[in-house]
This record gives structure tokens, sequence and C-alpha cells, in this order.
């Protein structure tokens, strides 16, 4: 039982190394510089070490898409029970996320590697579907008319407005958001609060 117990241990050790070398990796050369053999040089491995943890790059990005998107759902749903007027929290929910991006700037370029998540993507990610879910809820609270096909354009166009501007901040820096892009954040997320039910 000990033996079964360290294997596991140790499994769970590699794989944790591996998720940090990405890590580092993305931060320091982005995401394309991201290769296995990079990874196992770095940690030290060979190539079929990290092959029976990951059987591809692409596994190694849904891990971390998994991971992160479970963050940052959490982080919603903290900002979500925090605040009771529907205008402050959506407000305070677009701060969180932003928040979220710099804090986990490694997590947060591989969870968008490739862009916002298709709607095929959040069906098959559970973690996805969790962090839509309650932005979705925080959405229609606002709304006075809730038909399926609305809810999700508004979804959709508040999480492109946080995305958009998250993407733009990032470029330049990547330790925290200035004063003046908190700003631009805050008046793109009060017009979509204002123009929510045109």
């Amino acid at each position: 039982m000990e033996v079964k117990n360290s294997r596991q241990k140790q499994r769970e050790l590699t794989k944790n190394a591996i998720l940090e070398a990405t890590e580092q990796i993305v931060l320091l050369e982005g995401w394309q510089a991201v290769s296995i053999r990079k990874i196992a040089d770095a940690i030290g491995y060979s190539l079929p070490v990290v092959y029976t943890h990951f059987e591809s790059k692409d596994a190694i990005q849904e891990e971390f898409v998994k991971h992160g998107f479970n963050l940052l759902a959490t982080a919603m749903q903290q900002t979500n029970e925090k605040y009771g007027d529907a205008e402050t929290r959506l407000t305070q929910m677009a701060l969180a996320y932003f928040e979220f991006a710099f804090k986990n700037a490694a997590y947060y370029k591989m969870m968008f590697g490739l862009g916002i998540p298709s709607c095929q993507k959040v069906q098959e990610i559970a973690e996805i579907g969790k962090f839509s879910s309650i932005v979705i809820k925080s959405i229609s609270s606002l709304m006075d008319e809730i038909d399926e096909q609305r809810k999700f354009l508004k979804f959709h166009t508040f999480w492109s407005i946080l995305h958009g501007l998250t993407s733009i901040s990032m470029v330049n820096i990547t330790a925290a958001p200035n004063e003046m892009q908190q700003q631009i954040l805050l008046d793109a997320t009060q017009g979509f609060i204002k123009n929510i039910n045109r």
C-alpha cells in the first residue's frame, strides 16, 4: 500500500512539475514556444516521462483550460455572492475578471490561446460552462425580457468586452492593469449595462 501511495505521489509531483515548467515557458516565451521536448528539458526528464502524463501539447493546454476556468468561475461566484445590487455585481465581476487575468497571466494566455472558446467547447468542458452560467445569471438579472437567444447574445457581448480589453492591456504589461485601463473597463461595462435592454 505504501509503495502504491509513493508511486501516486511521485506521479502527482511529476505532473505538477510539467505544468509549472509549461507555465514558465508561456510567461517567458508564449504558448507557441511550448513543446514536449522543451518541457522535458526544463524538468530534467526524458520525453517518454512527459508523454505518460500528457499525450500531447493540446492535452497540457486542456489541463490549464480546466483549472483556469475553475479558478475564474470561483472568482466570479465569490463576487456574485458579495454584491446584492445587480449593476454593482456585474461591474465588480468585470473588475474581478481583470484581476484574475493579471494574477494568473500564464493560465489566462493558455485558456484563450485559440480565442474565446466555441459553444461546443463550453459543452465539452464543464469548467467553462460553470463560468458561463454564473455570468449569464448575473446578466439575466438586469434584463427586462429574457429569451434564450438574447441572453446568450448579451453574455457573448460582455465576454468579448472583458476579453478584448484584457488582451489589449496584456500586450504591454503583465503585472497589473493601471488606473486608466481599469477606468476603460469600467466605462465599457457601464455602457454595456446601460444598453442591456436595447
